[in-house]
């Protein structure tokens, strides 16, 4: 796979600290198939920077509800195979190539939203790049096992390649970026664990304009892609049993599995508009929660519409549920969310305390910390440029990011790699 660290040795350069009107700025995302938590992450950016252009590896109009369609796209050469967000994913393998490709010379600032590769994207030498970090890509690190596992005999050891050459890939692709910036803790620690970089939590803006309390039915409700790891088949045995209406709002790969599972009480809606989901959440007895999220808008916007939300006790709803006040917690698989089902009296939750608890994650509290996080970059970007250079007549050589930043040596980046597993053959036989 491409990204192996170049070698580029910078010279003092003096760099103004006063941003300009006339600046340039990109937004790179992974793609823009469809609308989900992390395209909304997304918007709001774009919204930030109103002229922004935006690079993605591949774009589908219609499927983005012609959210993006004012904007200047670039769009990768993979565009030219027309994937959807059914087939995308059979792309795997070329997305590197893809993100690389792409010419952001001119820019002095790069914004990057990132779950899986728009992180890795070539930022200028002299540019910042922020990279908004939803979840490292989750196939290749947290995930890696269960997606192999879900393989059959033929087709695992070839992902499994794939997946260790993308590992490889990706640690060096993720020291290009000039700052990370978390959506959560879990996704933090992600960070610090897989990639050996800190990062600060901002997390992501959830419209809570959208949701207000309502007049509130018998049924409870999902909203969420249906992916293996969300877990959605363990809310539908709960609810199979305990014969209560649930209804689940979202579609993805697992849709037909899932259609299959569920019984009389349990309905899938599919990709509903923006409005059919705010009547049916703001409707709900409560929100269930079946998967570990890295933040949970769902979660956040359950609670702008009054209604609780009941969570699996781990990732970002610890984050955005107040357990007892807000929400419940629980562990386990179908019987455990059944029984906290119905331990929970959910009309004993005060509206007030849940669109109090959703206000924390406005839209402009994301405005305000994502600018601080842009600005910090930028310093450290100008600070480094103005530090006088090394000799490199006795200094041990370095290696840069593909932006041109110095990085550690390389022989002490090698042995990080070869400590954690992650060394392939393009970090191996590097040649001089």
């Amino acid at each position: 796979m491409a990204g192996e660290l170049s070698e580029a040795p910078r010279e003092a350069v003096a760099i103004s600290t006063d941003r300009s009107d006339t600046s340039r700025v990109a937004l790179v995302h992974d793609f823009l198939l469809d609308v989900r938590g992390a395209e909304r992450v997304f918007l709001e950016l774009c919204e930030m920077w109103p002229e922004a252009e935006i690079f993605t590896a591949v774009y589908d109009e219609e499927g983005t509800e012609g959210r993006f369609s004012h904007r200047n796209i670039h769009s990768s050469f993979l565009q030219r195979l027309r994937p959807s967000v059914r087939t995308f994913r059979s792309l795997l393998p070329l997305y590197p190539a893809a993100i690389e490709s792409f010419d952001l010379s001119g820019f002095d600032l790069v914004v990057s939203s990132s779950s899986a590769w728009a992180h890795a994207v070539l930022a200028p030498q002299r540019a910042a790049h922020v990279s908004y970090c939803h979840n490292p890509f989750r196939y290749a690190w947290s995930e890696r096992d269960a997606t192999l596992a879900a393989r059959n005999a033929v087709s695992r050891p070839v992902l499994a390649s794939v997946l260790r050459r993308w590992r490889s890939w990706d640690w060096l692709a993720a020291q290009r970026p000039t700052r990370y910036v978390a959506n959560s803790a879990i996704t933090r620690a992600r960070i610090r664990t897989y990639f050996g970089r800190e990062s600060e939590i901002v997390h992501p803006p959830v419209d809570t304009g959208r949701f207000l309390p309502g007049a509130v039915g018998e049924h409870y409700a999902i909203v969420s892609e249906l992916m293996s790891h969300k877990q959605i088949e363990v809310a539908i045995a709960a609810f199979n049993r305990l014969r209560r209406p649930l209804v689940i709002i979202g579609d993805g790969p697992a849709a037909r599995r899932l259609q299959r599972l569920a019984g009389p009480t349990v309905t899938l809606l599919g990709r509903v508009s923006d409005a059919a989901v705010e009547q049916t959440v703001r409707s709900a007895r409560a929100l269930i929660v079946t998967a570990v999220e890295e933040f949970g808008i769902a979660a956040v916007e359950a609670q702008a519409a009054g209604r609780p939300v009941i969570a699996r006790g781990a990732g970002g709803v610890l984050e955005t549920v107040i357990d007892g006040e807000t929400g419940c917690f629980w562990s386990g698989g179908p019987d455990q969310l059944a029984a906290a089902v119905v331990a929970f009296d959910d009309r004993a939750v005060d509206p007030s305390a849940c669109v109090a608890a959703a206000d924390r994650f406005s839209r402009q509290r994301f405005r305000d910390a994502m600018r601080d996080q842009v600005l910090a970059a930028e310093a450290e970007r100008d600070a480094w440029w103005r530090t006088p250079p090394p000799d490199h007549r006795d200094a041990p050589r370095l290696t840069g990011t593909s932006d041109g930043r110095a990085g550690r040596p390389l022989r002490e980046r090698q042995a990080m790699l070869t400590s954690t597993g992650l060394v392939g053959p393009a970090v191996r036989g590097r040649r001089r």
